[in-house]
């Protein structure tokens, strides 16, 4: 036997890591944010007040799928918990979005945005507008709240970390740089803005509750960024279809280049 207790030839038993702390969870995710949606040239064009009409219409259009989509996702999860205090906080999500009797939910107040914007409520509704692309996105990500267990998929809407920024960002530029856009339409972000530290935490409280072990913790950064590809994704076709296939404004990438397509940052 050696020091270490194990027989000459055998090979040691693997240690494995110890599970991150929630101040060391949190920094993994802060390191994550650098791949959020809003690093994104579309975002970026978005809030430096670089788009045009047609082409803030295209992304309030396709994105009202993405929100469409929300309570499903939601519902989804709720569907495979068997939790009831956790599906009593988490149903809350779905109100949110489909709100209640004599009050507006999300779904509606995005709506308005759509109107704000310029577009008819009937054509957004109708999903004429729809590309493919976004379709295909909103979808994979209420089939992987399907198919993965609940835990890991409530943990995907971790990208309400890093979302009070961006929609403060949407604001700012929007109220400054799109002065056609009705602000009584910017309702939405500012309640999502309030919603979504709260939420964030209680999300994060889940993971330190039922993540326990590192492998269990890299797997929620992997739902994460499952999710960052997802609003990635939908932002890649948007803007494939509206910038770089019409005539783009010149966009000067981070190296003062055109960029031909999207690129997300490595994660």
């Amino acid at each position: 036997m050696t020091a270490a207790g194990t027989s000459v030839g055998e090979t040691p038993a693997r240690q494995e890591p110890r599970p991150w702390s929630r101040a060391e969870f949190e920094q993994k995710l802060r390191e994550e944010g650098a791949a959020y949606h809003d690093r994104h040239v579309f975002h970026r064009l978005m809030v430096e007040g670089r788009l045009d009409r047609r082409q803030l219409q295209g992304w309030a259009a396709n994105r009202y799928y993405y929100q469409a989509s929300l309570p499903l996702k939601d519902a989804a999860i709720l569907s495979n918990c068997p939790e009831r205090e956790f599906r009593r906080q988490w149903i809350e999500r779905i109100v949110f979005q489909d709100g209640r009797t004599g009050e507006e939910g999300g779904i509606e107040a995005w709506l308005r945005l759509c109107q704000a914007c310029g577009l008819e409520r009937e054509e957004v509704v109708s999903l004429r507008r729809l590309l493919p692309g976004v379709r295909f996105a909103a979808d994979a990500y209420v089939n992987f709240s399907r198919r993965m267990p609940w835990q890991v998929a409530a943990c995907a809407s971790l990208t309400e970390y890093f979302a009070p920024p961006a929609q403060r960002a949407r604001i700012d530029s929007w109220l400054r740089h799109y002065p056609w856009v009705n602000p009584d339409g910017l309702g939405y972000f500012r309640d999502y803005m309030a919603r979504a530290a709260k939420d964030a935490t209680a999300t994060l409280d889940l993971a330190m509750k039922h993540f326990t072990t590192r492998r269990d913790q890299e797997l929620v950064l992997e739902a994460l960024r499952f999710k960052m590809d997802t609003l990635w994704a939908i932002l890649d076709a948007v803007y494939l279809a509206y910038v770089a296939g019409h005539g783009p404004p010149h966009v000067a990438a981070d190296r003062g280049e055109e960029p031909a397509t999207p690129s997300r940052p490595a994660g």
